[in-house]
């Protein structure tokens, strides 16, 4: 009888093994076949095992999987409404200080229009301050030359239109910039290339437009932040003189709140808006102290909320725009169970790029129901994804894979990705 039960136990243990055999086996094989580095951890958040482990404890490039370290900070400090602006009156004036609010006329995100209805129906002489910021515009490890690229814009305090503008040709070869303000700083070069072109100085917004055989309809292009471009953009907006004002964050002022949380973290998880990520950390700072700056949020973060991660942080920025930031699958893995634990999931997983369906893996891992809600994080050479995966049997299982240093198509390395994932499904 008891060797009955003992073959029983024996035969259940070697199937229970034999899908994480595989498991490993294929990703030693994606390994040697990509000749880069992969991490690779599969959890099962009820029964609190570790069910694949594959070089998990090693650092890695996540890239954007960064935001869900900022992702889970904002949850931590920021309420449900995003603080706008903190203000305060002063006999005739309205001195005004920007908390880092990245969705104030924002084309990307949800606009109530409670911050523009309250700037512009003040009949007081307005003074912006940005006494309060205190972050370099570009992070630590950004690549410089992407300063021309609209998922690159520059940390402000009080960002405008998402620190973007556009540049549209009609019909007749007329160039529009949207907001107008950029217009006067374009000129035309009388060099030809063979793709038309406009580009930004480094260090100003002076624009040049270069002629091209092929034709571009439209180009989106971060401005240079400094405290003149701001007023001079809130008041064309506003339609009514903004000035700068140096003054430090007084403790009287007011905070008033704009947005709600969500609906911008959906944009930076689902479509991975670095921005977004960059200004919601900026936010966070502004909670914990009277500053926006990135280090004070990453620090505050690292000793008070992620103490509990497996391994030691390094992290730098809000995005993962930066080559900098270094974590380990494993630490990715408990982050999510934090989350998991924490947020509700039928509010969670509507945040989150869904496979086959939204977001950044809309392309890929096509499948009815859905069976994978994450993050993803790309770089050259380097792609990762984590995130939540339903099993046929209906399991909700946590993984983090993280790939860097390949120099073959990403495209390829995805597919091999979606082989591991669909027997992930199949076989748990």
């Amino acid at each position: 009888m008891w060797k009955g039960f003992y073959f029983a136990g024996l035969l259940g243990f070697l199937v229970s093994c034999a899908p994480t055999r595989g498991l490993v086996k294929i990703l030693a094989e994606t390994e040697s076949s990509f000749q880069d580095n992969t991490g690779f951890a599969l959890y099962d958040p009820i029964s609190k095992k570790s069910l694949v482990d594959y070089h998990s404890d090693r650092y890695f490039t996540p890239a954007s999987n960064t935001k869900i370290f900022t992702f889970y900070t904002s949850l931590k400090l920021l309420d449900d409404t995003l603080p706008a602006l903190k203000y305060e009156l002063r006999n005739d004036s309205l001195l005004v200080w920007g908390m880092g609010d990245p969705s104030f006329l924002n084309p990307y995100v949800f606009q109530n229009g409670k911050t523009f209805d309250f700037l512009k129906s003040r009949k007081e002489k307005i003074f912006l301050s940005t006494n309060n910021f205190n972050a370099p515009r570009l992070g630590d490890g950004w690549a410089w030359d992407d300063y021309l690229y609209s998922y690159s814009p520059e940390r402000s305090p009080f960002p405008l239109y998402g620190n973007l503008f556009t540049v549209s040709k009609k019909f007749t070869g007329e160039l529009i910039t949207t907001p107008s303000y950029f217009s006067k700083l374009l000129i035309t070069s009388g060099d030809v290339r063979p793709q038309e072109e406009i580009v930004r100085a480094f260090d100003s917004n002076q624009l040049t437009y270069y002629p091209g055989k092929k034709p571009t309809k439209e180009w989106e292009i971060p401005y240079h932040v400094t405290d003149e471009v701001l007023a001079d953009l809130l008041s064309d907006t506003l339609k009514q003189n903004v000035s700068v004002l140096n003054m430090p964050l007084s403790a009287n002022a007011t905070l008033l709140r704009g947005t709600p949380a969500d609906s911008l973290y959906k944009v930076m998880m689902e479509e991975s808006d670095n921005f977004i990520a960059e200004q919601l950390l900026l936010q966070c700072a502004a909670i914990v102290s009277d500053t926006l700056s990135s280090e004070i949020a990453i620090r505050y973060a690292t000793q008070n909320l992620l103490a509990d991660l497996p391994d030691k942080l390094q992290w730098v920025d809000g995005s993962g725009l930066s080559r900098f930031n270094l974590f380990t699958p494993r630490t990715i893995v408990k982050l999510w169970e934090k989350i998991y634990s924490e947020v509700p999931r039928e509010r969670l997983f509507t945040l989150l790029a869904k496979g086959g369906k939204s977001g950044t893996i809309k392309n890929w891992y096509k499948a009815e129901p859905i069976y994978i809600y994450g993050k993803t994080g790309t770089l050259s050479n380097n792609h990762c994804l984590s995130g939540f995966l339903i099993t046929k049997s209906g399991k909700t299982l946590i993984f983090s894979m993280m790939s860097n240093n390949f120099v073959a198509s990403s495209t390829e390395l995805r597919k091999q990705m979606e082989k591991i994932f669909k027997m992930i499904y199949e076989k748990y």
